[in-house]
């Protein structure tokens, strides 16, 4: 790349829980030989993602070339962080080939796409794509596209109703910013799931884009790196529920940051988490796990009721503390009950 080319940014986008993570895992371990660099922007005030990434660097995509952005929407932080942080890893000495940003599950992009027209930074990099993750299984249940008709519907019988929740206006915002949608969790979906959710979200699309099924985050980073989109010059192409808007605010959703004893038994802590999910209608849940008698960290991410976890790596010396994120709606998350159902 001679010194002129502006540098390809790929935005990564989707909701809580969708996968985004996992997919830069995978493209950070098959980078065909690209420099890559990493900003990733979390909702809350403690970083998970940024520690699961740093713990895949290596000589293609250093530790020094994952950049995290915590406590903080990136698209209502551009002039703070966003510009600053951009401007850094273009000084690098080795400049990257490729960047890839991770937004939180409640940023929305078209904010973020516009920042690329600053004057600090419009000559050097591009907008390549816009990536869109969408669970395939919860789309497929319904719970992030509502029903048109039933819509309606409720409009009729209360003009004063707010028919559109906050979740699924971030959905529709993410989706209709999108170069590619990636239909993630294919293998929990089956057929007819997948079926379902691309006619879902088709239905929500402004223009057609590629819909692709994808488990684990495995996908040839060559159909999504490179696509050459120029987003930030194709705006009025990717409308938002936030158009003419100065500004927005993400007063709708709220996070918590819960400290907890050394776990002795894991299966019961998940359980305590889906029941948070049930009653509590915590959307996500992410952080490490000190268990008893374990030398490594439990890394820990809840969709919902649905839990996984794994130990990652050991613990970095006197760093064995258990920290749990949980976030959800603002009028869901109190503290002190959240505490109540962790046991704490």
């Amino acid at each position: 790349m001679n010194s002129l080319a502006k540098v390809p940014v790929t935005v990564v986008t989707g909701f809580l829980g969708s996968g985004k993570t996992t997919l830069i895992q995978h493209l950070l371990s098959n980078a065909n030989g690209k420099k890559l660099a990493v900003l990733v922007n979390e909702f809350g005030s403690e970083g998970v993602d940024g520690e699961i990434l740093k713990s895949c660097a290596d000589a293609n995509c250093p530790e020094e070339n994952i950049v995290e952005l915590a406590n903080g929407c990136i698209c209502c932080t551009v002039a703070d962080d966003f510009i600053p942080t951009m401007k850094q890893l273009l000084a690098r000495p080795v400049k990257p080939d490729h960047i890839l940003i991770e937004t939180s599950g409640l940023a929305l992009p078209k904010p973020l796409l516009k920042a690329f027209d600053w004057p600090e930074i419009r000559s050097r990099i591009t907008v390549d794509g816009v990536i869109a993750l969408a669970d395939a299984e919860a789309v497929a249940a319904g719970r992030f596209a509502p029903d048109p008709d039933a819509v309606e519907a409720q409009r009729a019988a209360d003009e004063n109703l707010d028919h559109e929740t906050p979740l699924s206006e971030v959905f529709e915002d993410q989706i209709a910013c999108a170069d590619i949608v990636l239909l993630t969790k294919a293998d929990l979906a089956g057929a007819a799931g997948l079926e379902a959710a691309k006619a879902l979200i088709t239905a929500e699309m402004p223009r057609r884009v590629p819909m692709l099924p994808v488990t684990d985050g495995a996908i040839d980073a060559r159909v999504i790196l490179g696509l050459g989109a120029a987003a930030e010059n194709d705006l009025a192409a990717r409308p938002s529920h936030h158009d003419g808007e100065e500004e927005h605010e993400h007063d709708d959703f709220a996070s918590v940051v819960i400290d907890l004893p050394e776990v002795r038994d894991v299966d019961a802590l998940v359980a305590s988490i889906q029941k948070l999910a049930r009653e509590q209608n915590v959307l996500r849940a992410k952080g490490y796990i000190a268990v008893a008698g374990k030398p490594m960290r439990l890394l820990l991410q809840a969709v919902g009721e649905r839990v996984r976890h794994q130990f990652d790596k050991p613990w970095n010396a006197g760093a064995r503390q258990s920290k749990l994120v949980v976030i959800g709606e603002h009028g869901d998350i109190d503290e002190a009950a959240i505490k109540a159902g962790l046991g704490v």
